[in-house]
């Protein structure tokens, strides 16, 4: 463990060093967030508005960081899991309504990236998908349940540096126009592009990401004096790595790729007769990567949170825990049998975590500004924080108003319901922060 608080200014390469080594919490956040839903926006956003949503990927980076930020604050200064903060600082209904909205947001988004990971691993091998999700979940149970995080930080940490480095690669086999890249970072939504946009920030800023970060930085035995690497870590894996992994996808859809209708398989295998074989492997093993990351990280936010409001360990050590860890990846195995094409069922998962993630902001929000921490918010924070719930909550209304709109079916109306339920949940938060501040 890596302790900064030693009256020197500055770190210097030799901390620096140390801190390499010691990162990992936020890369098993930042390989959630390198995954096939994000991908497929990703894709989406080039092949139909060529450069023009550059900014946006950026963007997406930024805010990412910042919710993780915000997220490590938490963690840190407390040394508790959000659950158990919740349940102390705000009532035992508020932890329930927190732990169903993340549980209901990854076990969703479960069955759907096993779905890509199957049909990946079909597409580059021509084994049937869905053996590979009996042989992915089987993966899953016995490396996390027998291994436990530490594992699934390693893992995480090398998948996806390897992701960005595939990425990247491919990106030096396209030909990309420097210039209309240039004048994709000055800010502009062309038509039809709000939806998009909205999944790639989606993407970024997450429930699962939010809640699952104090576990992480527990598994690890972080504490306040460790803030300097947690921040670190944050910037490294969410600003710079998810940062390149974003922008290179983005820039490879938007340089080659002009039909809106393909998928994140289909993009790559689109990409051989384009460019060159060279590129379709390369991005094939990226996606690949990202979706076994994503499937991993996602595959822990369950038990964390259930562990922690029923009171048991959050390791291995507790055989509790471990056992629900292994049941969520052994019931991950099913969504190899869904079928059919996964780019409709990813953008379902952005859709439900962008629904539950305001709530998940307000109640960070509440907390470190309420007496659940012992230092200040930075005001800057403070307001990067507002803006992200802002934002959010605009993309799950703008998300709820279009299913409405639609005609209301029984899956679309299970997730207006869902949205309609935490809209309620975070104006009656927000009421109590009011009435606290002025009665102070």
């Amino acid at each position: 463990m890596v302790n900064t608080n030693d009256g020197s200014s500055g770190i210097g390469l030799g901390t620096l060093r140390r801190f390499v080594g010691e990162m990992g919490p936020s890369w098993v956040a930042g390989s959630i967030a390198a995954g096939p839903a994000t991908m497929a926006s990703l894709i989406t956003a080039g092949a139909s508005f060529d450069y023009d949503l550059l900014w946006v990927v950026v963007l997406s980076a930024v805010a990412g960081a910042l919710a993780q930020y915000l997220a490590m604050r938490l963690g840190l200064l407390t040394e508790r899991g959000i659950v158990a903060v919740v349940e102390d600082h705000l009532g035992e209904r508020w932890a329930w309504v927190l732990v169903a909205d993340a549980v209901i947001a990854a076990g969703v988004a479960q069955l759907v990236i096993m779905n890509t990971v199957a049909a990946v691993s079909a597409t580059m091998t021509g084994i049937d998908a869905r053996v590979w999700g009996v042989v992915w979940a089987l993966a899953l149970a016995i490396g996390l349940a027998g291994r436990g995080y530490r594992f699934l930080e390693i893992f995480a940490k090398a998948l996806v540096t390897a992701v960005v480095i595939a990425f990247v690669a491919s990106a030096f086999v396209v030909p990309i126009d420097p210039g209309a890249a240039a004048r994709g970072l000055v800010p502009s939504l062309p038509g039809g592009s709000a939806l998009v946009a909205a999944g790639i920030l989606g993407g970024a800023v997450h429930i699962t990401l939010i809640t699952m970060h104090s576990y992480t930085m527990r598994a690890r035995g972080w504490t306040d004096d460790d803030y300097d690497l947690a921040t670190l870590d944050v910037g490294a894996s969410m600003l710079v790595a998810f940062g390149i992994y974003s922008v290179a996808i983005f820039l490879v859809a938007a340089s080659v790729l002009s039909d809106p209708a393909l998928t994140t398989v289909s993009a790559a295998t689109a990409l051989g007769p384009l460019v060159g074989e060279s590129a379709k492997w390369l991005f094939l093993l990226g996606l690949g990567g990202a979706a076994v990351s994503t499937l991993g990280g996602n595959t822990i936010v369950p038990p964390f949170l259930l562990a922690d409001k029923l009171g048991w360990g959050t390791t291995v050590a507790d055989s509790r825990y471990r056992a629900l860890l292994a049941a969520v990846a052994l019931a991950s195995a099913p969504g190899a049998f869904i079928g059919g094409e996964v780019l409709g069922q990813l953008v379902l998962v952005l859709a439900v975590g962008t629904v539950g993630t305001p709530f998940a902001i307000a109640i960070v929000l509440y907390l470190l500004n309420a007496d659940a921490v012992s230092r200040p918010t930075p005001p800057l924070a403070n307001v990067g924080g507002v803006a992200l719930f802002l934002v959010s909550g605009a993309l799950a209304a703008n998300f709820l108003r279009e299913q409405v709109a639609a005609g209301v079916g029984p899956l679309s109306g299970a997730v207006t319901l869902f949205g309609i339920a935490l809209a309620v949940a975070s104006v009656l938060l927000i009421g109590k922060y009011a009435r606290e501040e002025r009665s102070t």
